[in-house]
């Protein structure tokens, strides 16, 4: 069985959650942001957008990429290198990430239901997209180390 070549996870974990962040950002911070503030005013809850919490926000959708991307590499020796076994990839952290957490808001009517289906609908296809480049990026061997395992051989 190969080894994950971890160096590689990340660096396409990084240009996935590139993608996460930007989308959201227009998405949740452009387009939606107004509906999202009214939708807390409504619970008095108003939000609070600080360094901080943009830092939070940020780096939580580099996990998604790099969470995503790690997927994709645990998966690929059963179903194969390539665009479907990321696919299926993205799938499962769309829904584990995504679509379960937010579809659990819907019956509690805490948020507008168009807002919450918005960003279901819209995740799908960034975490697919975003899936895809990070898979892009995977290798499990670089040619000039060889796999991560390898390298870290040699070092030794």
């Amino acid at each position: 069985m190969r080894h994950i070549n971890w160096i590689r996870v990340c660096i396409g974990g990084i240009v996935a959650g590139l993608i996460i962040d930007v989308t959201q950002w227009l998405l949740n911070g452009v387009f939606l942001g107004p509906d999202w503030r009214e939708a807390m005013q409504a619970l008095g809850r108003p939000i609070h957008e600080s360094a901080g919490s943009m830092i939070f926000y940020i780096l939580l959708g580099f996990a998604y990429g790099i969470m995503a991307t790690w997927l994709y590499a645990a998966i690929r020796p059963r179903f194969g290198a390539g665009a479907t076994t990321a696919l299926y990839a993205g799938l499962g952290v769309w829904a584990l990430g995504y679509c379960l957490p937010l579809a659990m808001w819907m019956p509690m009517g805490l948020f507008p239901a168009y807002l919450v289906a918005t960003v279901i609908v819209i995740g799908l296809f960034e975490i697919l997209i975003a899936t895809e480049a990070g898979a892009w990026v995977y290798r499990e061997e670089d040619p000039e180390i060889g796999t991560a395992a390898e390298a870290l051989k040699r070092a030794a």
